[in-house]
């Protein structure tokens, strides 16, 4: 009966760590992933934002959703960046298809930003976009 009860408490210790181990992972070491409509709903409603684009230059330069920021997915390192002082602000990114968008998100959230929204490609943008060519 004594070994029944010591091996319970031991195992509800285990169930116990192994709880708050799990819950060490909370939402603030991730980003948000929603679509495009949920994107342009946000822009609506919000004011304090940034629109991060993560492609090549050159894609930016030929269309970009309007008042977007080109800073290439290659480009986020480890290292702060100038462009994106204010870590808490709200930055929503993305790309041409979703894949260097989820990147570049991982990438900031690593950098300490808190805030991030992914949101796709610009392949799926119903919105107007704007061109510098």
């Amino acid at each position: 009966m004594k070994k029944k009860t010591v091996f319970t408490a031991v195992m509800a210790a285990v169930l116990w760590t192994l709880a708050a181990c799990g819950a060490s992972k909370t939402e603030e070491n991730t980003y948000r992933q929603i679509s495009t409509e949920e994107a342009v709903a946000m822009m609506a409603e919000e004011t304090d934002y940034v629109i991060l684009d993560v492609r090549t230059q050159e894609e930016y330069e030929a269309a970009h959703i309007p008042g977007a920021i080109c800073i290439p997915n290659e480009m986020i390192g480890d290292e702060e960046i100038p462009e994106l002082p204010d870590k808490e602000r709200l930055i929503m990114v993305y790309c041409r298809s979703g894949n260097r968008s989820k990147q570049a998100s991982g990438k900031l959230v690593k950098l300490g930003y808190t805030n991030i929204v992914e949101f796709g490609g610009i392949n799926s943008w119903t919105g107007e976009t704007e061109c510098m060519k």
